[in-house]
Order: C-alpha cells, then structure tokens, then sequence
C-alpha cells in the first residue's frame, strides 16, 4: 500500500482531531506495516522474498536464541521493566500492556500439493508474515500468487494473527492458489528468477540490490555452529606464509576467499520475456498475460504463455507467433513446476540449488539496509538477465515500488512518518519503524538518482546554463552539484565553500531531526560523491517550486544577511530545538537598519510549504564558528594556546564550524566550573557561622586553587588526573547544593543578598550569559561576514563572542592533549585513518586538526603507530582533494585509464605510456591520421608532481610539512604500506579494482583493465531506535551495578527492539550482539557466546566491511568463544584471517596484531606447534616492548609465554633468562609478596632445576657416561592443559579472574549501593595501570574443574589482580 496514501489519510485525521482512537491507531498501524511489508510491484526492485527472508530469520532466531527472548515482531516483557527503562518519563500503561501481549501458537500448513507441515508463530504477527515465510520454504517457495484460508475463509494479508476469529493452536491453515494478473505474474517471474541467482555474488561484488559480501562461513569451512567438537590430534594449524610475522608479501587474493561449494549449479541457459510482448488485442481476451522465451540447460528452446490460470508451453517459434498451447502444454501454476516438467536438468539442479540456498547462513541472505560496495572484485562472467536489462532501460520516471505508474512522494513519506503518534512503545515503535523504512528507501533512490546525473542520463531543468550550474529533479527528489552557483559562496570561498556546504548542511539536518521538535521540519537530505562530483540530494517542499524565493522564504535571509525576515512561529520552534541545541536567540539589523530577532544564524531559512508545515534548510551554519581557521586577528586576541599551535590559520572557506560534540562537552566543562566555584563558596558562607573549623578547611581548599597571575576561570579548570582522593568538592555534592539555591532564586524565593552574590561571581566567572544561573548557548552569527549585529557595542555581545573563542580554545588547550593522553594510556587504539577521525570526531576535533595531532604524536615514540596511521590520513585525505578535481577533467570514455594513470603516479616507481586516445580503435586507419589530438591535461601528470601537489595540500590544508617527495620515502619515513593506502583511497574514493596481487607481482603497475567500476560514497543521517538505545543504556547500568542477569536480559530485549525497528541487518544490533556475546561467555555458557558472536561477525561482514576493523575485532572475539568451545582449528583459522586483515589495513606494527599474535601464539602453544607458537609469541613481546614500555606488565606476561613454550621446546637457557624478566618486572611493579611475584619465583626454580637437569644430561651424552649413574631425574615437559590455556587466553584478552572473600563481595555490594563504583575492590586488589578497562565484570560462583561458569555479577571502574588469598570464590573482571 502506498505511504502517499496513509500520508493523505493521516493528514486529514489530524485536521478533525487531536487524539487518536485505539481504532484508529490500529488503522494506522496497519497502513504503516502494510508499507513495511512491501508489496513488490511489477517494478519489483524490493523483492518479495527480502520480506520473507527477514521474517524467517527473526522466526529462527526466536527458536534458537539462548536468551529465550521473542522474535522481533513479537517483544516480550517490554510493557514493564523494559518500557521503565528506555522510557522512565513515559510509564507503559494498561492498553500498551494488551498491545503487547505476545502468545506463541503452533498452526498446520496444508498446501495444494505435498505434505502438510507445522510453524510456529506469534500473535502479534501478520497473516502477510506468514505468506513470506512460506515463500522461503524450500517446498512452497516457488508459490507467489497464493492466499491463506481458515475454514474457507480468506484472511486478510494485512491482519493480525490475534484479531483473527477461530485461529488458535493447531489450527489448520489452506493455501489455494489465486488467479493470476500481468503485475502478479512479473512478480512471480521476477521471483523465480531471483531464486535461480540466489547463490550468485554478483549484485554483492557491483553493489546493487543492498547485497553485500560475508566470508564467515568459507574460513570456517562450514557454520561454525553446526560442527561437532574437533579433535585436537586432527587440528590444522598450519599458517599461511603471507601472515607469518616479518613476511612483507601482501597478496590481495585471500581478501576475498572462493568457494567451489558456493558455484551456482546452471538450471537454464537463458530466462526473458519474449519479443512477441505484449499479447495482441485478440489474445489479450482469450487471457494471455505475456510471454516468455528461455532456453533450458539442454539447449531446447522454450516459448511460454502466463495466462490467469498459470503457465504453459505454446507453439510459437523465433520466426513464427503462434499462442496456441503445445502439445503438451503442461500448464502448471508455478513456473518452476512447469520447467520441472520440460528439462530434467533444470529439476536436479534447482533442488540442488535450494538445498544449498537453505544451507546459507540466514544473515547471509537478507539484505542491508543501506548498500555497502566492495573495493575489489575477480573478473565476473556477464550473463543474460532480461530483467536487469529492463530495470536498466525502462522508461520510468523513477523506480516507484509501491505504485505502479506513480512516482512516490518522498517528502510528504519523510514528514508523515515523523508526524506518528508517539504517546506509547507501540507507536513509537512503529513510528521508528516507519522513518527508517521510509528514510532508507529514500538514500537508495536518491543515490541512484545521483548517479544517473553525473552519468548524464538526467534531464536538467535549467539545459541553457552552465553544466556546473544545473539543477535536476528526479522521482520527486531535487539534486544540485556542489559548485558555486551565481558566486553565492564568493564572499565566504567560493567553490571550496560550496563543496563543503552541503556536508556541513547535512550535520544541521541531521542534529534538528535529532532534537524530534514537533511541528519543525527538516528536507531529506543525502550527499553523494560520484565521479569527482559532489551532488546534494534533497525531499522538494510543496510549492516551492511554484513560486520565487523571495516570496517563499518567511524566516533568515537569501543573501548573507543583507535582507532578512523572521517569524513568531519559527522563533517559537527553534528556541525549543536551541535549548538542546546550545543556539542562542538573537538580534541582526536588516538593509533598512530594523531589529530582526533570530534564533539560527542569518543563512537558515525557513519556509510554510502548501501543506502548512514549517520547514527549515540551509543549516551550514547550526554551530558556531571556528576561529582558529578564520584570520581575526584585528578583532579578536587570540588565547596563548592556540598562537602556540600556529592559528590562526587562514583556510581556503570561511564555513569551518565547531561540532556539536565539542559544543556539549564545552558546555558540561564550564558547568562544572560554575558548580565547584559555586559550591565551594556557598560552602564557606554557611561555615561562618555553624563550623569555624570547616570554615579554614574549605578556605584552604579554595587557596590552593588560586594564584595571583591567573584569572579566576583558569582557577577552576579541572586538572588532567584529578581523583576523588582529591580534597576538592564533589561534583554530586556541588550539583545539589548550587541547585537548591538557583532554585529559590528563580523562584524569588528569599535569599540571602551574599548567596546571590556567589552565584553571580561564579555565572561571570564561567563566562555565563546570565546573571543569576549559568547559561551558556552560542551565537553562530557573531563572526559571519556581512552580518550587522543589534548590539554590536553591548557588554553582552563582547561576552558572545568570547564564549566562542573560548570553544576554539578548549579544542585546542583540553581536547587535544585529552585525545593524546588517551591514546598513550591505550583506553583507544585506532586500526586505520576512519577510526583515527571517529576517536576525533567523539571529542569534538575537526578533521583539520589532524597536522596538529600528527606532530603531537610524533614526540611520544610508543605512539609510533598511531602517528603513522595520522600521516596516512594527511596523506590520503590530500590526495582525495587533488582526485576530485582531477577526475573532473577525465573524459568518461578514458575514465579507466585516467584513475590507472593516477594510481600509477600514486603508488609505482615507473608509469607507463598513457593511452589516451581511446576513439582510435573505433576508428579506421585514414580517420585516425586525421584525428590527431593534443595530450589531454590529465595524462601530463607524474609521480613527482603529484607529490609535490600532496605535499602543498598537506601544508595548505593540515598545516602539515610532509617531508616525502615519493611513494618510497614515505614507507621509509613514517612506515605506511603501499597495500594500506591504495585500500584506503578505493574504499573511501569510490573506486573498485580487479582482485589481484598488485605489488611485487607482474605487472607491477595499474592498467585501465584493473579498474572495473566507480561507486558512490554517500553521507546521510541514521535515524535511531529510541527506546532499544534507552534499553541498551539501561542494561549497562544494571551490569556496572552488579546485575549480570538483569543486563542480560535488558540488552536482549533491546535486541528485539533493533529488529523490529531496523529489520534484520544493522550496525547497531551487531554491537549488541557482540555485548550479548561477551555476557554470556562471562556467565560461562560458551555455545550461546559462540552463536551470538558468529551473528556479530557476518552482521559486521555485511553491514561494515569484510575488512572493516570492527569486523577484525569480531574475528578475534569469535575465536576465542571458539576455543572455549573445543573448536581449536577453527579458532585458528578466524585468528588467520583476522591477522591478515589487520596486516592488510594497518601493518605489522599495530598493538592489536600484538594481541591476536599472542592468541595464536597460545592456541599453537596448547596443541603442541612450539616452534610455531615461539615465533608468533615473540613478534608480541617485541610490539608489546614498543608500545607499552620494557617495564610493562603486558611484557611481564609476554616474557612469561615465551619461556614456557622455550621451556616445551627444552630450551631452557633462553627460557630462565625470559623468566628472570617476568619476575624482575613483577617485582619492582607489584613487590615481592604478590602472588604473581611468587608464582614467577617458584616458576624460576623449576626451570634452574630442568635447566641443570639437561646441562649434566648434555654433560653426560658428551662424556659417555650412562644417563642414571647420578639417579638424575628425568626432563619434566608438562603438557598445557586445556583450562589453564583458555584462563590464559582469557587474561591476555581482559578477562581475569580473582579469589575474594563473600564479605569483601558484600562490601563491595553495599558500595555500589552508595555510588562508590567498586571503590571497595580497587582497595582491595593491586592496580594495573598498564591495561585499559573498558567492560568488565565481576562474578560469584565458584570455579569448576575445567571452565568458569560465574552467573552474576557486578562492574567497576578499575582492573584487579588476583589476591593471595587462596580458597575462595572467583570474580571475573572484563578488561579490554
């Protein structure tokens, strides 16, 4: 059913009424899902299985899960616990309850053929759930045109299970085949043959039909799940050489590893719809729908007839059209019951082809919500597919799924669905459901859209004008480029400012639509980077396109603040969303010098669309601006640290803008300023009184903060390192006592004339824009060119604009040396550039900082890695730069050959001849002598002037000095890898390369046949599952409070949320996933970790890249459940593959190939390959050596490994010199009487004593003397057991165990009770500096003989090292 439908209907409800009946709400919610169900028109780029495939899923899932919870549909015990949770201000009522109610009943199948069979299902269900689910099933998928029937009443699709009279448990449900129509047989033609390519990776490799590629399965040789526990004698532990530590082959092959068992077996050699298309007018009324001609696997050409009662054979020939049926003519409901008729093959290999279908991990086959490409793919064989060529070539307006014939209305979709009703956690669920389900199908259709501009297959609706100045409407979506169009950007930059617009435009759309603000809307906005083009895809208002702009804009200003209007409605909206927002209101004069009141800056615009709402665009302005990247210094004195750094600096736009992250954490920052200067003082003042003694103290206290030189702000900022052992006021306890006072202030309440006078000291001292509170909010306006402030000369605007400076200040003199001080203590270690900018971009650091954070790195050599993972950035984010502007000027026809030639001046010391003129080979000998062409300006370059433009642009841009004129001097230099930055520029270019070896192989340069394809990088907001997001906060805090099962439980249900929310695939039920893995392998059940984690994995695969570092994370989390679970080989083979990838990306010296080497080293160690097990273990104590200090207790314990494996090996020599290091380290960090000093002392002995035991065995070999003369003892090797592994494995993977007493538990208990956080057992045990905490988890059940099964448990802020205390039960603490 069509949202533009349900979007007229619910407009006019809202019209007549305000409050929504429970009728109608369940009318809404069965419009809404019927939009959810899709209803695959003849257009059919939404499958119809898609639905199915997720249905079955969640239904498997419900069945299979450990957890017990219900499917996604179906969301168990979420009214009580759960809705207080994610929603505490929103209590579930009593008809939410009843909404939510779920029973899960067995029904009977009884299909038209073959045997009936059960399912199970819930009564939240729809009937149309059902059809799905039956069109997945290997025995009723070939059926599309069917209905269900109860008693020989048909049920409506779009019901609810417990809505319908009569179906309960056991019920017996009949399929009966319906006649078919033109739309009904595409739609079963199309399904047909999207079973017939099911197997197939090709959409996955181009990147269509939001297909993407997993490997899970293919290095696991099978699904991990379904495999018995191997024996360890049979285990296949032979490493590839290509990841052996010091080989510096990176082949590209095993990227993406080939399968023979995923070879689609070929049921037909051609499927199409029929040149004698469409029927007659004469066949038309004897019921022929359309034809269709295939040639079977036997080579016998087919023509067929789709008529309402199914399909048959007629007599027609490629020469001749004759409709008549065929004798026989074998007419068959089904396409696929008819081909089984005709070919034999088609038969056998199509029930082949199922089997292996089902065989498929679910998750392999249901689709992403959003496309991810691929940067390399083999060579594909292009088949025959008349329906891609149709999707390809047809006429349409646009790809219209839900109506055929109709283009959708993507704006009035986009803001219908934000207008749901959201009172309960029904209708905010579906209302969630229904903005991602629309918002994804709007960045589909708009990148396609985007696509088909740049590739000119888009009509503009300005033809006459210069091409950088057009602008295109395709299915009702508005699309311009970013160039700077009429020199509206001139003043602030021009081009360089129009091609950043839309990004920052992008950040305003996507914090407003975060605000919810209801009545205010926001454009759908998507920004694609094709080709070099950046192209800004936008919902059109309605009637905008009627009227001028002049007339259409009511708020903000269309020319920089020259004119400008405002609006009482508009005021009012945006002073709602400004509260969130930090955005002050203010006042700008007008060309006629009349006050205008704002609360944006001047650029926003706002505009009453024909529908009446009020939408607002042009927000590249929401934050305030950067100052350290504008030059004002005739205006402004700059702070001390930033002059330090070098700004300002004059950058090439005027649009640089602080973000939103920086914002919040400036504003909590000067908060706790105000609290403590506030609390400390009205402290004192009640002290003079009541306690002269605590008087002095608190004075004290305040003096020690104070010197003569600073000023009074600068008195207060927070120290790195502070603790609470510190005498300073608490900032709980501040917060209450400063609030009781603002309180009765704003109250006007009677306060003492001193207290005011505290509050007013400490507003001013924060640079609070009130007297009497602290208020802190932004003015984006205060440095925009052009614009004339009311009360430019007031005392309050000068506090404006240096609360802005002040920003830039934080950046630079906290957030910076914060994100340093971070990584040195490793609490974040970044894989690759994209996860250097998230830890940056989490503080509130621009991208522009990166020069910046690259030189302070380069001064701490333990950060050697992070430092070279900066410089790449620089590097690839300046190439990017000069690619864009570059492939511009690539004509379309040479484009393989420009980016080869690009690549090749990139990456390869000798550049081939550049073939640029490719019109040569269409044309013959005479034509070719006469056209002769100059040398296009592309071909012109080389390797050294492409270094020398990055190493301007470096300079330009980053402030950067890139000391590299060369490929080879930067891997000299900073140690990058050729293979890691070619990655990077396909993967975040859009480019896609043939898979194969590129450097040390031959050719040992870019062709223009290795590069395949050009994809799309889109940028677009991600709307979020509110409650499932509250759900998921909530079970952390139950498991930091000590509440594993309580966590556990909301966490899943949180699970169930996402899914009803995102559907089956999505970044953010993979991270839940992988916490539902953790939590149960810490509560000791190892086969749910396992199934958790193996989801996690091929989710992470599918929605974030098969070499995406979150992906490597899931790889290592995965082989250690596996271990846990006896699969030792398969635990080897994720490690492998883990390590392959993160050479791949990083490189060799990274900290976490120290940690995956050191459970390779391990797993090898335990099934007897020492040799093998020494070299990996080596290569971590080395990086551990390097990135963690020589006095580390993480080398501590790298010394230890690698002596016992020399120990197996009989090396004792280099064993006890390891050994010496492990006890030498143990005993300066955690002093002679802590257990692991101990355990390294008695380890030490033994090893002296085997050590003289094979000495005098040598002694005696070499004397000839017989071996028991002395009575020796014989050489004691002990075999690693399997327990004593997997504790290891758990340590060096941040799971520890240690004894304490059930008192301390309880004392520990009791504290959490009182917000101390585990203060207690920091107290208790020894504190690890050296090793990150980020999850942890304390458990209290004893430890059994061969694994640790703990059921509950608390979490605490700190690391704890066993005790020395024996006897007593374990705690589990997760470190990372």
């Amino acid at each position: 059913m069509a949202l533009v439908s349900n979007a007229n209907t619910l407009k006019n409800k809202e019209n007549t009424t305000t409050a929504l009946s429970l009728e109608q709400e369940n009318e809404l919610k069965l419009d809404v899902s019927s939009i959810e169900e899709d209803d695959s028109s003849e257009d059919g780029k939404e499958k119809a299985e898609t639905e199915s495939q997720e249905k079955n899923l969640q239904k498997k899932e419900q069945t299979t899960d450990a957890s017990g919870s219900e499917s996604a549909h179906s969301p168990n015990k979420i009214a009580g616990t759960a809705a207080e949770s994610s929603s505490p201000e929103k209590p579930a009522t009593s008809t939410e309850e009843d909404l939510l109610h779920d029973v899960g009943f067995t029904i009977t199948i009884k299909p038209p053929t073959g045997e009936s069979f059960e399912i199970q299902v819930s009564s939240l269900e729809l009937v149309q759930e059902i059809h799905q689910l039956l069109m997945d099933r290997e025995d009723t998928s070939h059926r599309t045109c069917f209905s269900l029937y109860l008693d020989d009443v048909k049920l409506d699709n779009f019901a609810e299970l417990k809505t319908i009279p009569g179906l309960k448990e056991g019920c017996v449900l009949h399929i009966k085949e319906n006649p078919y129509t033109v739309r009904e047989a595409r739609i079963h033609i199309r399904h047909v043959r999207d079973l017939l390519k099911s197997l197939d990776d090709v959409d996955a490799y181009s990147g269509t039909e939001c297909a993407s590629l997993a490997f899970l399965n293919i290095v696991t040789q099978g699904d991990i799940v379904e495999k018995k526990r191997s024996v360890v004698e049979s285990v296949d532990c032979t490493p590839p050489d290509y990841i052996l530590p010091g080989s510096k082959d990176r082949p590209l092959l095993p990227l993406q590893p080939y399968s023979k068992d995923t070879r689609t077996p070929q049921c037909l050699k051609i499927l199409t719809t029929s040149a004698w298309n469409p029927p007659p007018g004469p066949r038309k009324l004897q019921g022929d729908l359309l034809y269709l001609f295939l040639v079977t696997a036997e080579g016998y050409n087919c023509h067929i007839t789709a008529s309402p009662w199914g399909f048959y054979l007629n007599q027609t020939t490629t020469e001749e059209f004759n409709p008549k049926p065929a004798t026989p003519c074998y007419l068959s409901h089904s396409l696929v019951e008819l081909l089984n008729q005709v070919s034999q093959t088609f038969k056998r290999n199509f029930a082949l082809l199922q089997k292996k279908r089902l065989l498929r991990h679910p998750l392999e086959r249901v689709p992403c919500p959003y496309q991810v490409f691929s940067w390399t793919a083999p060579s594909l064989v292009h088949t025959v597919d008349a329906i891609r060529a149709e999707d390809a070539f047809s006429s349409k307006l646009g790809y219209e799924e839900h109506i055929p014939g109709q283009t959708r209305d993507w704006n009035e979709e986009l803001q219908t669905t934000r207008e749901l009703p959201r009172r309960s956690l029904p209708e905010r669920l579906l209302r969630e459901r229904a903005i991602f389900k629309v918002h994804s199908d709007f960045v589909s259709a708009a990148t396609k859209g985007a696509m088909a501009v740049v590739d000119g297959n888009v009509m503009a609706i300005n033809p006459g004008e210069d091409p950088k100045m057009q602008m295109f409407i395709w299915n009702n979506i508005f699309f311009s480029l970013g160039f700077d169009v009429r020199d509206h950007y001139k003043e602030v930059g021009g081009d360089a400012a129009a091609f950043v617009a839309p990004r920052n435009d992008l950040q305003g759309v996507r914090v407003y639509s975060a605000t919810d603000t209801e009545g205010l809307h926001t454009l759908g906005t998507v920004v694609v980077d094709y080709r070099g083009f950046r192209i800004t895809a936008q919902s059109i208002i309605p009637g905008i396109l009627e009227r001028e702009q002049e007339q259409s804009v009511v708020y903000g200003s269309i020319d920089f603040g020259k004119t400008v209007e405002t609006h009482s409605k508009y005021m009012d909206l945006l002073q709602k969303a400004g509260q969130q927002l930090k955005v002050l209101p203010h006042k700008v004069l007008n060309d006629k010098g009349v006050e205008v009141e704002l609360c944006s800056s001047v650029e926003c615009k706002g505009i009453i669309g024909n529908d009446g709402r009020h939408y607002i665009l042009d927000l590249l302005r929401t934050f305030p601006p950067d100052v350290n990247f504008l030059d004002l210094a005739s205006e402004i004195d700059y702070p001390s640290a930033c002059k330090k750094l070098g700004f300002p600096i004059r950058h090439q736009h005027k649009l640089s803008t602080l973000r939103q992250e920086l914002v919040d954490a400036f504003v909590d920052h000067r908060y706790m300023m105000f609290l403590k200067y506030a609390a400390i003082h009205l402290q004192q003042l009640t002290a003079k009184t009541s306690d002269p003694a605590k008087l002095q103290q608190l004075k004290a206290i305040d003096e020690e903060k104070k010197t003569e030189e600073e000023p009074v702000v600068n008195q207060l900022q927070i120290k790195d390192g502070e603790t609470k052992d510190n005498k300073e006021i608490e900032a709980d306890e501040a917060k209450k006592i400063v609030e009781n006072v603002t309180e009765s202030i704003a109250a006007e309440k009677q306060v003492e004339e001193n207290t005011r006078d505290i509050i007013k000291k400490a507003s001013a001292a924060v640079g609070s824009l009130k007297e009497s509170d602290f208020d802190i909010r932004f003015n984006s306006d205060v440095f925009s060119p052009g614009v004339k402030h009311a009360d430019a000369n007031s005392t309050r605007f000068k506090r404006e604009r240096q609360l802005v400076v002040d920003a830039a200040e934080f950046l630079v003199s906290v957030q910076l040396p914060s994100m340093v001080h971070d990584l040195t203590d490793h609490s974040s270690a970044p894989t690759d550039g994209p996860t250097l900018c998230e830890a940056m971009h989490s503080r509130g650091i621009n991208v522009r900082y990166l020069g910046k954070l690259a030189n302070m790195l380069a001064k701490i050599p333990e950060l050697s890695y992070a430092h070279s993972i900066a410089v790449g950035e620089i590097i690839f984010r300046s190439v990017k730069h000069i690619l864009t502007k570059y492939i511009q000027g690539v004509e379309s026809i040479t484009l393989s050959t420009g980016i080869s030639h690009f690549l090749n001046c990139l990456l390869c010391n000798s550049v081939p001849r550049v073939n640029t003129s490719k019109t040569d080979e269409l044309l013959s000998k005479k034509k070719r002598k006469k056209n002769v062409s100059s040398m296009p300006e592309w071909s012109l370059l080389t390797p050294r002037s492409l270094w020398q433009q990055i190493k301007h642009e470096c300079k330009r841009y980053f402030g950067y000095d890139l000391l590299c004129d060369s490929i080879e001097s930067a891997i000299e230099k900073f140690g990058l890898q050729k293979i890691s930055l070619l990655r990077t520029v396909c993967l975040r270019c859009g480019i896609q390369l043939k898979l194969r070896d590129y450097f040390g192989r031959s050719p040992d340069f870019f062709s223009e046949d290795d590069v395949i394809n050009l994809f799309p990088i889109v940028k677009h907001i991600n709307p979020r599952a509110s409650d499932a997001l509250n759900l998921y906060t909530a079970g952390q805090t139950k498991i930091q409070q000590g509440f594993l099962k309580d966590g556990y439980e909301l966490i899943s249900e949180s699970l169930n949320l996402l899914n009803n929310v995102y559907g089956a695939m999505h970044p953010e039920i993979a991270q839940c996933l992988r916490m539902l893995a953790r939590l149960n392998y810490i509560m000791g059940d190892y086969t749910d970790a396992m199934c958790y984690q193996q989801k996690a994995v091929l989710m992470s695969e599918r929605v974030n890249g098969i070499d995406h570092p979150y992906t490597i994370t899931e790889y290592t989390h995965l082989a250690l459940y596996c271990y846990a679970n006896q699969q030792v080989s398969v635990a080897l083979k994720l490690l492998y593959r883990a390590r392959y990838l993160l050479l791949l990306v990083s490189g060799p010296q990274h900290p976490e190939v120290s940690l995956v080497d050191s459970n390779i080293g391990l797993i090898l160690y335990a099934v007897g390959q020492y040799s093998l097990s020494l070299n990996f273990l080596e290569n971590s104590l080395a990086l551990n050596k390097i990135f963690f200090g020589e006095k580390s207790l993480k080398v501590a314990l790298s010394y230890h490994l690698v002596a016992r494996t020399q120990s197996c090996l009989g090396d004792f020599r280099s064993a006890l010199r390891n050994e010496k290091e492990t006890f030498t380290i143990y005993k300066s960090e955690l002093g002679m009487n802590h257990e692991k000093t101990k355990e390294s002392d008695e380890c030490l002995r033994h090893l002296t004593q085997q050590a003289v035991v094979m000495a005098k065995k040598i002694s005696e070999a070499y004397n000839g003397k017989p071996s028991n003369q002395f009575g020796l003892p014989p050489i004691q090797i002990q075999a690693p057991a399997r327990c004593s592994v997997l504790e290891m494995l758990n340590v060096i993977n941040g799971i520890l165990f240690v004894h304490i007493t059930p008192a301390e538990i309880d004392k520990v208990k009791e504290e959490l009770e009182k917000g101390a956080s585990g203060q207690a057992l920091l107290e208790k045990g020894t504190h690890l500096s050296e090793i990150d905490v980020s999850e942890k988890a304390i458990t209290e059940e004893s430890r059994k003989p061969e694994q640790v099964a703990p059921k509950d448990g608390c979490k605490v802020n700190g690391v704890v090292e066993s005790s020395d205390k024996e006897n007593e039960p374990p705690v589990s603490i997760e470190v990372r």
